[in-house]
C-alpha cells in the first residue's frame, strides 16, 4: 500500500508548539464538556413535562453556535487583528477558520467560549420560549453580539484590551477567562430574554390572573441531574480558566496552576457562604442544595476574569462574596417578577459583573506581572485605574448587548414567534412539540396483568 510521505520536524520548538497545541486542545474539549453539565442542569432545574425540549435547546446551542461563530463569529471577533491598531469588529476571514484569523485550535477554543456564553439563555427562558426564536437567538448571540465583546477585550485591536498597544487608563481590563466576555454577555442576554418573554403560567399569578402573595416555586423534577451538571460544569471550568493561558509551555505553567488553585477555592468557598446564607435566612432553617450548587458556579463565574491574577486567599473572599451576590440577584428578580427558571441571571449576569470588580479590586502586582507584562494591580495595592477599566467594561457590555438584543426580543415577541401557545406550555413542550415524554415508564399491559393473576401459585405452593 503506498503512503504519504511525512516529514516529521523534531525541534525543540515544534515539539514545543505541539505540546501547545494539545493543550489548546485538551482545555477546548473540557470548556465544550460544559455543555453536557449546562443540559444536565437545565433538565434537572424543568419539570419532567420540558425535559426533552430543554435538552434539543442545549444542544442547538452548540449546532447553532458552530455555525454561526464558524461563519461570521471568529472573523467578528479576531479577523484581522494587528497590534498598533484599534477597531471596534474584526474584518476578514469569513467561513475559514484559519486564513489571517489565526489557527484551527484557536477557532475551535474560541468557538467552545461562544457557545457557552449561548447556552447560559437556555434555563433562563426554559418552559415557555419557543424552539425557532431559542435557535434563531443562539446564532445571532454567537454569530454578532458576541464576537464584539471578545474583539474588544480580547483582540489585541480591542478598545478595550490590555492587549492594545495603547490601552484604556493605560492597562486595559483584565478579564482573563471571561467574567465579562463569556458570563456577562450571556447573563445579560438572559436577562432580558426573561423580561421581554414573560414569566411562567402559574409563577407570580393563578389561573385567574391574580398576584400571587408568595410566587409558587415550581421547582426541578430531578435534584441528581442538578448536581450532575454542577459538577460536570465545575470541572470543565479547569479547562476555561487554566486553558486560558493559550499554551502550556514557556513559563506560563505556573499562571495555569495558579488558575486551577483559586478556581477550586472560589467555587467551594461561593458554595459553603451561599449554603450558610441561605440556612440563616430560612424560617425552617433549611439546608438548601440549590443555593449550595448555584452558589459553587456563582464562585466560579467570579473568579473567571481574576483568577491568574489574584492570590489564593483572594480567591477565598471573592467566592464567599459570591454567594450572597447571587441570593440578592435572586430576591430581586423575584421582586421584579421575573421569571428565571435556572437562576442563570444570578449566577451568571450578577457574579460576571463582581468577577470584573474583584479584578480591579484584588489583582496583585507580581502576579500582574507575569500574566499581563505590568504591575498596575487593584485597588487595594493602590492602584485604580485598573478598576476604572473593570468598570468601564461592564458599561460597555450591558449597554452593547442590551442594544442589540433587547430590539431582537421584542421582535421575536411582537411577531409572534417567541413564545409558545398556553396550551403548549400547560400541557408541557415535550408532548406538544416532541412526540411525547422523556420519560417513557410504561407498566405491563392488561393483559399480562390477568395473566399473571390467572397463573400465579396460590399461597399454599409459595416457595
Amino acid at each position: 500500500m503506498d503512503c504519504m510521505a511525512v516529514t516529521f520536524d523534531t525541534s525543540l520548538a515544534s515539539q514545543a508548539e505541539a505540546v501547545d497545541i494539545f493543550y489548546f486542545l485538551f482545555a477546548a474539549a473540557l470548556v465544550f464538556f460544559m455543555q453536557c453539565g449546562f443540559a444536565m442542569l437545565c433538565a434537572g432545574s424543568v419539570r419532567e413535562k420540558n425535559v426533552k425540549n430543554i435538552m434539543l435547546k442545549n444542544l442547538l446551542d452548540a449546532a447553532g453556535g458552530a455555525i454561526g461563530f464558524w461563519s461570521l463569529g471568529y472573523a467578528f471577533a479576531y479577523g484581522g487583528e494587528e497590534l498598533g491598531t484599534t477597531s471596534f469588529i474584526g474584518s476578514a476571514g469569513f467561513f475559514e477558520a484559519g486564513g489571517d484569523t489565526g489557527s484551527h485550535h484557536g477557532w475551535f477554543f474560541q468557538f467552545a467560549f461562544a457557545a457557552t456564553a449561548a447556552t447560559i439563555v437556555a434555563g433562563t427562558v426554559a418552559e415557555r420560549c419557543s424552539m425557532i426564536a431559542y435557535l434563531m437567538y443562539s446564532m445571532m448571540l454567537t454569530a454578532f453580539v458576541y464576537p464584539v465583546v471578545a474583539h474588544a477585550i480580547w483582540s489585541v485591536s480591542g478598545f478595550l484590551s490590555a492587549g492594545n498597544s495603547d490601552p484604556l487608563f493605560g492597562v486595559g481590563v483584565v478579564d482573563f477567562a471571561g467574567s465579562g466576555v463569556v458570563h456577562l454577555t450571556g447573563g445579560v442576554s438572559a436577562f432580558w430574554a426573561a423580561k421581554v418573554l414573560g414569566p411562567r403560567i402559574g409563577r407570580f399569578t393563578d389561573d385567574k390572573g391574580n398576584e400571587l402573595d408568595v410566587p409558587n416555586e415550581m421547582p426541578g423534577h430531578s435534584a441528581s441531574l442538578q448536581m450532575l451538571g454542577t459538577f460536570i460544569l465545575w470541572t470543565g471550568w479547569y479547562g476555561f480558566n487554566p486553558g486560558s493561558t493559550l499554551g502550556i509551555t514557556g513559563g506560563v505553567a505556573t499562571i495555569a496552576s495558579l488558575s486551577a488553585v483559586t478556581t477550586t477555592i472560589a467555587a467551594a468557598s461561593g458554595c459553603v457562604s451561599c449554603l450558610m446564607c441561605r440556612f440563616v435566612m430560612s424560617d425552617d432553617n433549611t439546608w438548601d442544595l440549590t443555593a449550595a450548587m448555584n452558589g459553587c458556579l456563582g464562585g466560579l463565574v467570579a473568579i473567571t476574569a481574576n483568577c491568574a491574577v489574584v492570590h489564593p486567599w483572594a480567591a477565598f473572599i471573592i467566592g464567599i462574596i459570591a454567594g450572597p451576590v447571587y441570593l440578592g440577584g435572586s430576591n430581586l428578580l423575584i421582586k421584579l417578577k421575573i421569571d428565571d427558571t435556572v437562576d442563570a441571571v444570578p449566577v451568571h449576569m450578577f457574579n460576571g459583573m463582581w468577577g470584573l470588580i474583584a479584578t480591579g479590586l484584588f489583582a496583585n502586582p507580581d502576579l500582574k506581572e507575569a500574566a499581563y507584562g505590568n504591575r498596575i494591580a487593584g485597588l487595594f495595592y493602590g492602584d485604580g485605574e485598573l478598576l476604572g477599566a473593570e468598570l468601564i467594561t461592564i458599561l460597555f457590555v450591558f449597554g452593547w448587548v442590551t442594544a442589540i438584543m433587547l430590539p431582537f426580543f421584542i421582535f421575536l415577541r411582537k411577531a409572534g414567534l417567541f413564545r409558545v401557545s398556553q396550551m403548549d406550555e400547560e400541557i408541557g413542550l415535550d408532548i406538544s412539540k416532541h412526540g411525547g415524554s422523556a420519560y417513557v415508564m410504561a407498566g405491563p399491559s392488561e393483559a399480562a396483568l390477568k395473566k399473571f393473576e390467572d397463573e400465579k401459585p396460590s399461597d399454599d405452593n409459595k416457595l
